[in-house]
Order: structure tokens, then C-alpha cells, then sequence
């Protein structure tokens, strides 16, 4: 019976070329739409969780009493790992600097990477595979350091690396300990090269006695399994304020596995973060699997006519109702087999375009049965699913009516097809909606100003011989002589960077009780000249003046401490007297989307990270950034010359947006383009349906316009349903999103007239396709036989 069922379900495929094509490639779309998402999905979900111990892993929090509330982040002083291994019996701490690119170099190759600096009891936490050399022995010597699996290749090629010598900064030597493999993507903590913590605190001698309140690391703590999280959390919580006479903040515990998705925290309680970007690409994966669905179910009954005397005559002959649903059944399960394979193909190819995109490493793990077990899953489900209601509904015909010329135009299954037509353009609608609101947004943002002028404005880094003062301000004036650049400044980060803050300030006239977080740049002569900002009072340091045991706050941080007259006054900052000379406007430094924090610039060239410099408008942007490399070269050889534009790194924050409004742009258009589909299917059952009353019409006079009017009103009809109930659906959506920004745009009529105009535009088109056809045929074909 079921060799009989499988040649009767071929054939009727084959017989119907068109139908077959347009629901094999419904079905193929929704299919490889969900399977990337889920596939984007379990790529984030898998974020920190390479480590077989990670579910016992942490991250160590700081949480701070502020104005504005508890302000939490992960950076934390270089004290505490020593002190929480020394504290809680069976926990392994381990603190880590962030990642910062230096040069490593081994003969001619010479390579800029990010690098971390580490203790040994990293590689117990995280687990790291060892390809060559010996774990226990890495990292103990001072001067040694870790290579990844690609950082090795380039450096060495074919040579094995370990026990050689390579040069960091051209200047230290470090012996190779061990080569490790590359740390995945989805890892928060990535590196090139990893070094000992005591060959920075030989690099950077303030390390040893930095305090309590200097937060310069990241501290991560393993507990074994049996050990009592609330019991850890516990002992943790007090050690800054049994450290630091009047701190008023504590520490927790954070797990690692939920530190990329849940890394956001409203007065000290984490509340979400990237998991909503997940939840909503999860839904996503479905709903547009769904829509197919919905679409093969539409294309299938708008057949109905055509298979109502095969399923009576097979009826009359003897077959039962539940033979005739296995029928069905079979076809769709057919159908989605094919679809399977079509979406397998758009998988691969897609999946290059998205890694780019996504900024990931997606990709198909063929020896991984979760993937095919989840893939062969969805595609049975889906054809069970969009094959279930045309199943029931086909095989329930009496075959005694059917035969005789039964009107199918009931009323029952006309409105199911409505319903799900409308399902389809509810759900495009929205996401044409949100779409609109993401671009708006950005382009909000974008255009808001940030306070300075970034546009051809170059930073470069301070690095090898470049890092004396003379050098400094030699490479100033050459750069300045060579007409490349009109203005020259250093910094201590690079401008769109974050880090460096500190609770080490206080005023006269201060709560003693409050903490109040500013953060610290060190910077050189002409910074407002330079970036393109200005100053509100006061002035900026000058060579004409000794400015060591000077600041410079922005308008924030005056606003924040309450100072009327603020130039002249003396504050504390890191327990030293310092004196307010001026008072620059806001600018934005970190994220766009928050106020911008309190800032404290002081003169040191010993802490600047970065050259800032405008180039010279009346130059070609090319000559000038080959004028800047080769006066940099000449003064710090053997250095690569990495020149970045300020503008694009300011760019680089915008990512999740981006991110957003792509994706929303492609499954929204595939969404669209099956819901397209599906009013097809209508509209092919309308036109069915409604064939002889049309050739009436025609011969009583109707034009064609007339005719194309009367199809499409229904239509639009049902469109205009579907926007009114995804109106509201939308708005509380992109509201519940922009709740999320200090700074957004306000919702306007325009996403959702954009939404309306574009949903009416599209079911006209494609409702004219098939309407024009009918419209278009001789009324003499449909009423010969009459």
C-alpha cells in the first residue's frame, strides 16, 4: 500500500510542476531560515561554555553605590584573586589584564596581536587544549608566554615553537612555554599569546602597590562542584570594605556561562543583555518556519476543486478516510524532504555571508548528530504540520456530492485560509514595523552629536621608542611639518575605548557617604584644538605652564559635584591635591546611547596609549596617511605603522543595531516573499472559485479594471486586518526596545504608514499576477459547458 501511495504521490507532483515548485521553495526558505537562526542560536548560547568546569566557573562583579543608582561592572583590584584563594578553601582565583595588542616578532616575522597577561591558575579554570608543551610547567618562568595554534603558524611556520625565544615589543625576550589551540569565537576571553602576571608588574612596577579602589583586572573563581555557592558568595561579598576603610561597594559572584548573555546590571542584579537579541532570533527561526507552513496549507487546499473528484472516485472505489490522509500526508512529507534538500544547499551557501555579517563562526558540524538529528526533526515536523490541515480537510469530501458537483466555496474553509493569510501579513507587518524603528534609531544616534569632530581624525599607538616624552614631541612636530596633519594631541585610551575609572575623587562639599565614578584619561598639549570640541571655562594644559598638578573636568563631572566656580578649586584625586584649570564640554567617549559619565584629564605623557591627529583638509587623504607612516617609521623602526580612523571605530558601537536591522531585513524579506506565496495560493482558490461568475460579469459588460478591482478588494481587505492587528503588536514591541536607550527617537506614524503602504503594495502585485490572468481570459472557456 504504501509503495501504491508513494507512485500516486510522485505523480501528482510531477503533474503539477508549478505547485510543487513554489512549495518546495516555501518550504526550503523557511527551512534554512530557521536552521541558520538556530544555528546564530546555539553559537551565542554556547558562549564561555568550551571549558568542561564551566558551570562552576565565575566572574567576580563590583557593585558600587552611586547618585544614579548601583553601578556594577567586572573589573576589580589586582589584590583580590591572592586573597580570595587565600580566604575560601578549594577555590582556584586567577586575576587577568585585559587584552591589549603588542608586537611579537621571531626573525623577520612580525606580528601585533592581542596578548593577556596571567597567572598559571588561568589554564587550571578555563581548560585550554594543549597541542605542544607540557601544561604543568607554562607560565612559571617569568618571562615566558603561551602562542595559539594560529599565532604559532605565523611566527614559526613548520618549526616547532617551544623553548624558542621570541621578542615582545622588540625589546623583552620570551621563551615559548607551550602552544594551545585557538580559542574559539564565541569566547569572551580571546588572546593571541598569554604572558605571566609578574612579567607586567615588572612592565608596570604601580601594579604591586596599587590599592583596593584601582580596578585594572578581571578576577575569575572556580569552586569545586560541591561547594556552596551562597557559602563563597558570602565570604567574597565584604573583602573591599575589609580592605578599604569607607567602601561602600561588595563583590559577587557571576557565572561564566551567563556572562555573555546576562552581562547587564540594573542596581547591582544582572537583567539580561544578550539573551533578548537571542529570544527574539529564536522566535524569529519559528515564525518564519511557521509562515511556510501556513503557506503550504494555502497553495493545498487552493487545489481543492482538482483533487475533490480524485479523492471521490478513490472513495466510491473503496478507500478509506484515514488511507486518503496517509495520501496527503506522504505528499507533504515528500515535499518537505525535498525542501530539506534545497534548504541543506541554501545553508551552505548563506552561511559564509551571515559569518561575515554576525561577526562569527558559524558553520555545519557534520559528524555532529545534534544538528542533523535537530534538522531531519524540523523537516518531519514541518511536513506533518503543513500537510495536517489539507490532509483532514481533502479527505473529508463526500464522494456521493463531490461527484455530482459540490460547491467547495464553504465558508468554514474560505475563512480558515483568511485567518492564516492574515497570520502571515500580521507578522510581516511587524517586522516591517520594527525594521523602520531599528533604522531610525541608529540613524538618531548616529547623528547625535557626540561632542567633538571625528571626521578625519587619526589615532596612532604609542608603542616601542615612541613611548619617551622626546619622542612624543618630536613625532609631533615632524608630523606637523610634513602638512599631513593641522593638529597633533595624546591620550590615554583611544577615544572610542572605555576603562580607567576610578572612585578616587573628592571635593570640597562632598557626601562622604556617596561613591561617584569618573573615569581618568591622561592627555597631552591642544587636546580641545585637536578634537574639534571646546572649552566652557578655564583653559587646557599648555607648555607655558607646569600643568603636573593640574586637571581638566568635563561638564559632567562639574555638574556631578555641584562646583559653581569650579576653575581654581582644589580636589582630591588618587589622595593628591590637584587644581581644576579648566572645564571642557561633554563629549562621548564610551557608549553613545548614556549619558556621558564624569571625566578627569591630567597631564601625564608617561600614561598616554594613543597619538591623535587631524589631517590636513587641503590634502589627499592617501598622501597624507603615507606622509604620517613614513615619518613614524623613521622615528620608531622595526614597529608596523597601524593608523585607525577615529570615525570608523565609533562605527564598531553601533554593531548590535546593525546587527538587528540586517537580519530583520533578510527573514523579514523572506518572510514576506512566503507570505506572497501563500496570498497566491488565495488567490489562485478565488479565481478557481469565482470563474464563472467573472465570465458573467464579462459578458454583461465588466471591464478589466472592473474585474481586477473586484479580485483585489477582498484582498486588500484582509491586508488592512492584518496591519490593524499588528499595529499595537509592534508598538508595544519597539517601545519594550527602546526602553533599553537613555537617548532614542520617538515612535512616529511614519514606520507604520511605511508598514500599511508597503503590505498593500506587495498583496496587489502579487493578488495582479493571477488576477490579470483571469481577467485577461476568454468568459467563453468557462461557460461552454453550461
Amino acid at each position: 500500500m504504501f509503495r501504491l501511495n508513494f507512485k500516486i504521490a510522485l505523480r501528482n507532483l510531477w503533474n503539477n510542476k508549478g505547485y510543487t515548485l513554489i512549495n518546495v521553495g516555501g518550504l526550503a526558505i523557511g527551512l534554512a531560515s530557521c536552521m541558520v537562526l538556530l544555528l546564530y542560536v546555539a553559537y551565542e548560547w554556547g558562549y564561555d561554555r568550551q571549558s568542561k568546569n564551566s558551570m562552576n566557573t565565575y566572574v567576580v562583579y563590583q557593585h558600587q553605590k552611586a547618585s544614579s543608582g548601583i553601578m556594577s561592572w567586572a573589573w576589580t583590584p589586582g589584590a583580590l584573586a591572592p586573597e580570595v584563594a587565600g580566604k575560601v578553601p578549594g577555590a582556584v582565583a586567577s586575576h587577568s589584564s585585559y587584552p591589549a595588542a603588542e608586537l611579537l616578532s621571531y626573525n623577520q616575522n612580525y606580528f601585533k596581536k592581542d596578548g593577556v597577561y596571567s597567572d598559571p591558575q588561568l589554564l587550571k579554570i578555563m581548560d585550554y587544549k594543549f597541542l605542544k608543551g607540557n601544561p604543568s610547567k607554562a607560565l612559571q618562568e617569568v618571562n615566558s608566554v603561551i602562542l595559539t595554534e594560529t599565532m604559532a603558524r605565523n611566527l614559526f611556520g613548520s618549526e616547532d615553537p617551544v623553548n624558542k625565544v621570541i621578542k615582545l615589543n622588540n625589546a623583552v625576550q620570551l621563551k615559548v612555554d607551550a602552544v594551545i589551540a585557538d580559542i574559539p569565537k564565541n569566547s569572551t576571553i580571546r588572546f593571541d599569546y598569554l604572558m605571566t602576571w609578574r612579567l607586567w608588574e615588572k612592565q608596570q612596577p604601580w601594579i604591586k602597590t596599587s590599592g583596593w579602589g584601582n580596578n585594572f583586572c578581571l578576577t575569575m573563581v572556580q569552586l569545586q562542584t560541591e561547594q556552596d555557592i551562597n557559602k563563597v558568595s558570602a565570604l567574597i561579598r565584604p573583602m573591599l570594605a575589609n580592605h578599604q576603610q569607607g567602601a561602600t561597594g561588595y563583590y559577587t559572584l557571576h557565572p561564566l556561562s551567563q556572562w555573555h548573555l546576562y552581562g547587564e546590571f540594573q542596581n547591582g542584579k544582572s537583567v539580561g543583555g544578550k539573551i533578548g537579541q537571542v529570544r527574539i532570533f529564536f522566535m524569529l527561526a519559528f515564525c518564519i518556519l511557521l509562515i511556510a507552513c501556513v503557506n503550504f496549507m494555502n497553495l493545498s487546499t487552493a487545489r481543492s476543486e482538482k483533487r475533490a473528484k480524485e479523492v471521490g472516485v478513490r472513495k466510491a472505489i473503496g478507500s478509506s478516510r484515514n488511507s486518503l490522509i496517509g495520501q496527503f500526508m506522504l505528499e507533504s512529507l515528500l515535499l518537505s524532504v525535498m525542501g530539506m534538500i534545497v534548504a541543506f544547499v541554501l545553508i551552505e551557501i548563506s552561511l559564509p555571508y551571515f559569518n561575515g555579517v554576525l561577526h562569527t563562526a558559524l558553520l555545519i558540524d557534520y559528524p555532529d548528530w545534534k544538528f542533523w538529528s535537530v534538522f531531519l526533526g524540523l523537516t518531519i515536523v514541518t511536513g506533518i504540520l503543513a500537510g495536517s490541515y489539507p490532509a483532514f480537510y481533502l479527505s473529508s469530501f463526500e464522494p456521493l456530492q463531490v461527484l455530482k458537483g459540490m460547491n467547495l466555496r464553504g465558508s468554514t474553509s474560505l475563512s480558515v485560509r483568511q485567518i492564516l493569510v492574515v497570520f502571515q501579513f500580521v507578522f510581516a507587518a511587524c517586522l516591517i514595523i520594527c525594521t523602520a524603528v531599528i533604522y531610525q534609531q541608529l540613524n538618531y544616534i548616529k547623528n547625535k552629536s557626540i561632542g567633538y569632530n571625528k571626521n578625519n581624525l587619526v589615532e596612532l599607538p604609542v608603542q616601542g621608542s615612541l613611548t619617551g616624552e622626546g619622542k612624543l614631541k618630536l613625532l609631533k612636530e615632524q608630523l606637523l611639518k610634513s602638512g599631513a596633519v593641522i593638529d597633533v594631541t595624546y591620550f590615554g585610551r583611544s577615544l572610542s575605548e572605555g576603562g580607567n575609572n576610578t572612585f578616587g575623587v573628592s571635593w570640597p562639599g562632598k557626601n562622604d557617604k556617596e561613591d561617584i565614578f569618573f573615569n581618568y584619561r591622561s592627555a597631552g598639549y591642544d587636546l580641545s584644538k585637536t578634537l574639534g570640541t571646546s572649552m566652557v571655562s578655564g583653559r587646557e594644559f599648555s607648555e607655558a605652564y607646569t600643568d603636573t598638578s593640574n586637571v581638566i573636568m568635563n561638564e559632567a563631572a562639574i555638574k556631578t559635584m555641584g562646583l559653581k566656580n569650579p576653575v581654581g578649586t582644589v580636589i582630591q584625586f588618587w589622595n593628591r591635591p590637584v587644581t581644576i584649570i579648566g572645564v571642557m564640554k561633554d563629549f562621548v567617549m564610551e557608549d553613545p546611547y548614556s549619558q556621558t559619565a564624569p571625566l578627569v584629564i591630567y597631564h601625564d605623557m608617561k600614561q598616554v596609549e594613543v597619538v591623535v591627529a587631524r589631517l590636513n583638509p587641503a590634502q589627499n587623504i592617501s598622501s597624507s596617511m603615507d606622509k604620517i607612516k613614513e615619518v613614524t617609521e623613521k622615528l620608531n623602526p622595526g614597529f608596523p605603522v597601524e593608523t585607525k580612523f577615529v570615525d570608523d571605530n565609533f562605527e564598531q558601537k553601533f554593531q548590535n543595531e546593525k546587527l538587528l536591522g540586517i537580519i530583520a531585513n533578510w527573514f523579514g524579506g523572506f518572510a514576506i516573499f512566503i507570505s506572497c506565496l501563500g496570498l497566491l495560493g488565495l488567490a489562485l482558490f478565488m479565481a478557481e472559485q469565482r470563474k464563472k461568475e467573472i465570465s458573467i460579469r464579462k459578458v454583461l459588460g465588466a471591464s478589466n479594471m472592473n474585474i481586477l478591482t473586484l479580485l483585489n478588494k477582498d484582498f486588500i481587505k484582509l491586508v488592512i486586518i492584518a496591519d490593524l492587528i499588528a499595529f499595537p503588536i509592534a508598538y508595544v514591541i519597539v517601545n519594550r526596545w527602546l526602553s533599553a536607550y537613555s537617548f532614542r527617537v520617538s515612535i512616529s506614524v511614519l514606520p507604520f504608514a511605511i508598514a500599511l503602504c508597503l503590505s498593500l503594495i506587495i498583496a496587489i502585485l502579487t493578488v495582479s499576477v493571477q488576477s490579470v490572468k483571469v481577467a485577461k481570459a476568454n468568459p467563453v472557456d468557462a461557460l461552454k459547458y453550461e
